[in-house]
């Protein structure tokens, strides 16, 4: 039944994500874009703060450990962040010096090794994304639906940036979809991944529990929230609020339906 459970909902996470993101992008939903920057980073701290860390806490490991893998956990993930800026930059810093090609050829070339470079790393977000769910799961199957609901709202922002990079070196918006798709699909693999894991490791959960924690906290802090720090008028401020409340007040609403 877990197993099941976890399947059903990093597939959910993983490809639904995805179709979402598409809607935004390309589809009737694009003028909401903002709005689910705000709904995710909502979501997001809602779970960690309101579900994922008590659930940790409420174990026998004591609260100084259980601390310092926060601590450690949201280092590592700046760390990640740091590397990825790296790896992009020395990208387009390779990028400057081939400008000897023939332009045409030079733009297909960056386009195909970006889409590349960008389907890779999705693949092995969704692929991490999918283990922070197994643990939620395995823990309390009402913990691993609202893990799902987080990863889901949190990667719509995050592939609708894949999707207009493969937009570009892909003939339709169709074929840009099912490539993006497949990645997410890896979501599931994580989650099987992180099922046979945490089942030879479960006195380990709560730290699992801590680490998916940090890694919510972080993008919601460090990612989506800087993106919403710009000078609004009182009204677009008001919205945006709203949203946030939004998608705090769907993880509590979930959570209650969970039980």
């Amino acid at each position: 039944m877990t197993l099941i459970s976890i399947l059903i909902g990093t597939l959910a996470a993983g490809i639904g994500s995805v179709w979402l993101a598409a809607a935004l992008s390309f589809g009737l939903l694009v003028r909401y874009t903002q709005h689910m920057l705000s709904l995710a980073a909502g979501a997001l701290m809602a779970t960690a703060f309101m579900h994922l860390l008590p659930e940790a806490f409420e174990s026998q490991i004591g609260p100084q450990q259980l601390f310092m893998a926060l601590l450690a956990s949201l280092v590592f993930f700046f760390l990640l962040d740091k590397a990825e800026l790296w790896h992009h930059g020395h990208e387009h810093h390779h990028e400057g010096d081939t400008r000897s090609h023939s332009h045409d050829e030079h733009s297909h070339h960056i386009h195909q090794a970006g889409s590349w470079s960008v389907l890779a790393g999705d693949s092995v977000h969704c692929f991490g994304d999918g283990i922070l769910i197994a643990s939620a799961f395995m823990a309390d199957l009402r913990l691993g639906a609202l893990a799902a609901l987080a990863v889901l709202v949190h990667e719509v922002p995050h592939h609708m940036g894949d999707l207009m990079v493969l937009r570009q070196s892909t003939d339709t918006r169709k074929a840009a979809i099912i490539k993006v798709s497949l990645a997410g699909a890896l979501t599931a693999l994580g989650g099987f991944t992180g099922f046979w894991l945490v089942d030879q490791l479960r006195e380990y959960l709560p730290y699992f529990l801590v680490v998916a924690s940090s890694s919510f906290i972080y993008v919601a802090l460090a990612d989506l929230i800087p993106q919403l720090q710009k000078r609004l008028s009182l009204q677009q401020t008001v919205a945006q609020v709203a949203w946030l409340l939004v998608g705090m007040g769907l993880v509590a609403v979930v959570g209650r339906l969970a039980h």
